[in-house]
Parts: C-alpha cells; sequence; structure tokens
C-alpha cells in the first residue's frame, strides 16, 4: 500500500532516462496515495503570458506581461493549475501542505489579475500524472530523484536553474550524474 511517500518531494528526471518535454523537468509532486501521483513540472515555461491567459478570460489586469505560464504535464494541457503560497480562499483548491496550495478555480485568476492573489504562485497548463504503482515502478527503473520540495527554488529561482538547484539538495551538481543506471 502506498503511504505517500513522494508527497510535497520534487522528481528530478534523471539524464538519458527521462526524454522528451520531461527531459531535464523538475515536477512537484502535490499529491501520492494508492491511485497514483499527481503534480506540476515547474521549470518547463510555455509561450503564454499569464497576463495573455486572463485576457483571453476577459479578466483585466496590469500584472507583469513577461510573467509566463509553465507546462505543467501532459494531461489535461487545456485546464490551467495555480501552484501558490497557501493564502487566500478559493473555489476549488488542494492545500498540499508546507505552506503551498494549488487552485483550479477562475476567482484566483481573477484575484491575481486585481493585484489580490497569492504573494507568489505560478501558472501551469496540465499537470503530470502517475497511475496506481506507476511512479514507483518509474523511480526502480532509475528514471527520477527525488528530494523534498522547496517553495524557495520554485518561486525564487529562475526556472532554467531550478533543476541545479533541486539537485544541489541532493549534495550533487547536474554534471555529476550519469546517464547510465544500474542496480547494485
Amino acid at each position: 500500500m502506498n503511504n505517500g511517500l513522494f508527497r510535497h518531494q520534487f522528481l528530478l528526471a534523471m539524464p538519458g532516462r527521462v526524454s522528451g518535454n520531461f527531459d531535464q523537468s523538475l515536477t512537484f509532486i502535490a499529491e501520492h496515495n494508492e491511485e497514483g501521483a499527481m503534480g506540476l513540472v515547474v521549470n518547463k515555461p510555455g509561450d503564454l503570458a499569464v497576463a495573455d491567459i486572463l485576457a483571453q478570460m476577459d479578466i483585466e489586469t496590469d500584472i507583469d506581461p513577461g510573467q509566463q505560464v509553465y507546462w505543467g504535464g501532459p494531461v489535461q494541457p487545456e485546464r490551467g493549475f495555480v501552484l501558490h503560497r497557501d493564502q487566500g480562499e478559493w473555489e476549488s483548491t488542494l492545500h498540499v501542505g508546507h505552506g503551498l496550495a494549488i487552485t483550479t478555480s477562475r476567482d484566483i485568476l481573477e484575484a491575481i489579475g486585481n493585484g489580490q492573489g497569492p504573494s507568489e504562485y505560478l501558472v501551469t497548463l496540465g499537470y503530470a500524472g502517475w497511475g496506481d504503482g506507476q511512479l514507483e515502478d518509474e523511480m526502480l527503473d532509475n528514471s527520477w530523484l527525488h528530494t523534498p520540495a522547496d517553495a524557495q527554488i520554485i518561486f525564487s529561482t529562475p526556472a532554467s536553474g531550478r533543476w541545479a538547484a533541486a539537485a544541489r539538495q541532493l549534495g550533487v551538481e547536474g554534471h555529476q550524474l550519469s546517464t547510465h543506471a544500474g542496480h547494485s
């Protein structure tokens, strides 16, 4: 039985073991239970700006036009997710602990647009999901490393440096990780 081992962890895609959109990805795992796992990729900025998304939703805003929307994962890429400091009351929020939450309702986007949203947030389209036992199998296959999630890395480290910052939590630099792994 799964005990949520990877909840509130970062998953670091192992070089040479994970490819495609997940290559060099850093995923925040928000939920992990007997049904599987759910997380958001937090280091893959997309082509859209948050201001563009708000404009498409007819939400007026004067937020930084350079603030990007991230690729959160391949599941439901048409759906938005806001990973944020656990501040405020929103219609559809998953409180993930350690002062973080994920909200999927329009009201948080309206609050962000008018300057009343959480102090720190990251908007993604889509999420990463694993079925029952799938993440555990991928871990055994050396596809991922894991380390406790750190909100400072999510919100204060530039996207291009997040994977390396999480790797440093493990005491390694990215170049030290082999593209080949095995079991002893």
